[in-house]
């Protein structure tokens, strides 16, 4: 009987898709108190400099904890515990990405990764460039704004105020109820911080930290994909193990940004088993030796770029490119 690698490679992985509880709720924890910590920074202390310092790292922070919260709509950490449940609920809500419909968009995405003409839910969209050169001026300029930097920048509006919350309770009012409920609270809250703590306070807590966060969440949903090297399939040609490991960076990070981004960027092992906890991923990596022929990418401003000007797939050559 002939061996199927990919698979094999899942099953390599088994061992470590096993949550240390007490880690689970330590590493949850410790991040929601230094989060608080934080924002109670940015009322309480009178130095502006220390002020600022403290809206910038609940930004990063509020990074960290949303990877916690993707582990566990997973059902990779603290399943079945009601009170992770309650916290995890509420942390949907506050970063605006509810429960419901994060969990059904990122699962979807996680079953349909790289394949063209349906990898675009919880993901971004992906034309082939003989399509896009079909398609009418505003479907192409349509396109190109959901893929263009200044909207990744603005991910606080674009992808999770309007398109995580409004347009979910839209497209279905009775499913995405939550989705209401995050965006009546969060308006609510930066309303009373502006009238009743001024607008410095209401700068540095309802603004910096979310548009900080948000950026650093979009990009990484926009660069964990669209890569240098990426590959896309047709629907027939797709298979899950060959998506994860042609399809999914890994992003080469310092330990400071491992932190901050609870080591997402090990984004190829995450797609190859999602009940892998965070915490375990570089220990996986350095386990499985075929781990580490990634595909890579970083944080590093030529890398960056080098992700942005990637427009359209082109099936000819089986890479991103341009549009020039």
């Amino acid at each position: 009987m002939q061996k199927n690698p990919g698979r094999e490679l899942i099953l390599a992985t088994k061992p470590f898709a096993k949550e240390i509880k007490w880690k689970s709720w330590l590493y949850t924890l410790s991040t929601i108190t230094i989060l608080m910590a934080l924002f109670s920074g940015i009322y309480f202390l009178n130095n502006i400099f220390l002020r600022s310092a403290c809206s910038v790292a609940a930004g990063l922070t509020m990074v960290r904890m949303f990877v916690i919260y993707h582990d566990h709509q997973h059902h990779t950490i603290l399943h079945r515990s009601l009170p992770a449940d309650i916290l995890f609920k509420l942390y949907g809500i506050f970063i605006l990405a509810p429960t419901s419909i994060w969990k059904r968009s990122h699962d979807y995405h996680h079953n349909h990764n790289c394949k063209l003409f349906s990898a675009s839910i919880g993901s971004y969209p992906v034309m082939t460039k003989q399509k896009f050169l079909q398609s009418s001026k505003t479907e192409q300029r349509s396109y190109l704004a959901i893929r263009h930097p200044l909207t990744i920048v603005f991910g606080y509006i674009t992808m999770f105020l309007y398109g995580m919350c409004v347009r979910s309770f839209i497209s279905a009012p009775k499913r995405h109820w939550d989705s209401l409920i995050a965006v009546i609270v969060h308006i609510s809250i930066s309303v009373l911080i502006f009238v009743h703590l001024g607008w410095l306070t209401w700068l540095l807590a309802a603004i910096v930290p979310f548009l900080l966060a948000f950026m650093i969440g979009a990009y990484l949903f926009y660069a964990q994909h669209n890569f240098p090297g990426v590959t896309f399939r047709e629907k027939d040609d797709w298979c899950y193990e060959e998506a994860a490991m042609s399809s999914s960076s890994y992003m080469v990070m310092n330990p400071f940004w491992k932190w901050v981004t609870a080591n997402i960027g090990y984004h190829h092992i995450h797609h190859i088993n999602s009940r892998i906890p965070f915490y375990r991923l570089p220990e996986v990596m350095a386990s499985i030796p075929q781990l580490q022929e990634a595909k890579k990418t970083s944080l590093n401003p030529a890398d960056i770029i080098a992700c942005f000007r990637l427009k359209v797939w082109d099936p000819n050559t089986n890479t991103m490119v341009g549009l020039k």
